[in-house]
């Protein structure tokens, strides 16, 4: 039997409203418990009550926090936290994606690497509790697989650690590309967190799918508003009619599926420009901050043969590449668009190879786990010319001692 979650979010969205719908709809608090307590060792308590909002019962979900908090924590602090725990790997996984989508949209309002994202209000221990739970939630309730509704993200002004920010705040706004939203209502009506939540977890945006229901819950925000209903809604069944083998299971997909980051790629058609200035051009939109750019041979018009430029680039950087695409190439204009990039993260080791340094480029899931490992050809090039031997003997040698990264000693089959 498969489960389905559809979340309305249609009144806003939080993590403790989605939590507080989820213990609604059936899920235990005392094994919640259980596994925020895996992560966040005598940290909080979660606690239950039943409240109305707008005249319909709810039901609210409060993390007390035990110890003083300081609610400002690096991404790869809180990765290492929900890895190291004992707790189911589909939660760890689904909380991992929320995190990862939190941690992109950070880095992109903000203008650094994921890795060097420094959370503020949801790095604070309930928001990684709420995080936790809802993640817990799905897997006790037998969720496989969830779809959402649009999301209210609210109006007016907000305040946050960085002062008073419009509503959406920043990192809503960035969550919020390519699902389908509205302002509804004044103040902060979807979270940063809330918003993580739907994304990292829902397959996609849809009304409310045919479905056999078999329960629903509603969670309470903090406030009461008159004629508005503060709560996030959901509803678990079978789907029926229109399932989707599509709709994988949510709480069981790949880590390596990371979240999706939206680029632009930049184009130029250009058959007049003398062969030997493209490698100057292709380095120079890179030192400008392109993310990647190449040539592709084509045949224009009349059969003359041409390159199309291709140019792949954040959305801030448009304006300054647009300019090195006009300035160092013959071309009269340049066509946009956008597209969505899917990619791991990245870093690098050094390996010793005949006495000479390699480097080798690292690429990672959300997790931390190594799938790929690369050697950099120059530095195989540059030891092979300094030891005096063929550079595909080197790039055996570094190959070999890359996997090594990929699998660690602790990790590897023992050779007997």
């Amino acid at each position: 039997m498969t489960t389905h979650l559809w979340i309305d979010a249609g009144a806003g969205v939080a993590g403790d409203m989605l939590l507080g719908a989820l213990v609604d709809a059936g899920a235990p608090l005392d094994e919640l418990q259980d596994v925020v307590d895996a992560v966040l060792p005598g940290t909080v308590r979660l606690s239950v009550a039943e409240v109305t909002r707008a005249g319909l019962r709810a039901v609210k979900v409060d993390v007390e926090v035990l110890v003083e908090d300081q609610p400002h924590r690096h991404w790869s602090d809180i990765r290492e936290r929900i890895l190291g725990a004992g707790i189911p790997e589909s939660v760890r996984d689904s909380a991992l994606r929320v995190f990862h989508a939190l941690a992109e949209a950070e880095a992109a309002v903000h203008g650094v690497a994921v890795d060097d994202v420094h959370f503020h209000e949801v790095g604070a221990w309930d928001s990684i509790a709420d995080v936790v739970g809802v993640a817990a939630a799905l897997d006790l309730l037998g969720v496989t697989s969830v779809t959402a509704g649009p999301v209210a993200l609210g109006s007016g002004t907000a305040r946050t650690s960085h002062g008073l920010v419009g509503v959406p705040a920043p990192a809503t706004l960035e969550l919020a590309r390519g699902w389908d939203v509205a302002a509804v209502g004044d103040g902060e009506l979807a979270t940063p967190t809330g918003l993580a939540l739907v994304r990292g977890l829902a397959r996609r945006c849809e009304p409310l799918p045919p479905m056999r229901v078999t329960a629903s819950g509603s969670g309470a925000g903090s406030k009461d508003v008159e004629g508005r209903a503060n709560v996030t809604r959901v509803v678990l069944g079978t789907r029926v009619g229109d399932a989707d083998p599509s709709d994988a299971p949510a709480v069981a997909a790949p880590l390596v599926s990371v979240t999706p980051e939206e680029l632009w790629v930049l184009e130029a058609n250009v058959d007049d420009l003398d062969p030997r200035l493209w490698p100057g051009v292709l380095e120079a939109l890179l030192d400008a901050g392109a993310a990647d750019a190449w040539l592709t041979p084509i045949l224009m018009k009349k059969g003359r043969p041409a390159h199309t430029l291709s140019v792949l680039c954040a959305d801030g950087l448009r304006a300054v590449l647009r300019d090195v695409v006009l300035e160092r190439t013959t071309t009269l204009g340049v066509r946009e668009h956008r597209v969505e990039r899917f990619a791991l993260g990245r870093s690098w080791e050094t390996v010793t190879v005949r006495g000479h340094e390699v480097r080798v480029k690292l690429s990672h899931a959300p997790d931390g786990r190594v799938v790929h490992a690369t050697p950099e050809f120059e530095d195989v090039r540059a030891a092979a010319r300094a030891a005096g031997i063929p550079a595909r003997v080197v790039l055996d040698e570094t190959n070999a001692a890359a996997q090594a990264l990929r699998h660690p000693a602790a990790d590897r089959p023992r050779q007997d």
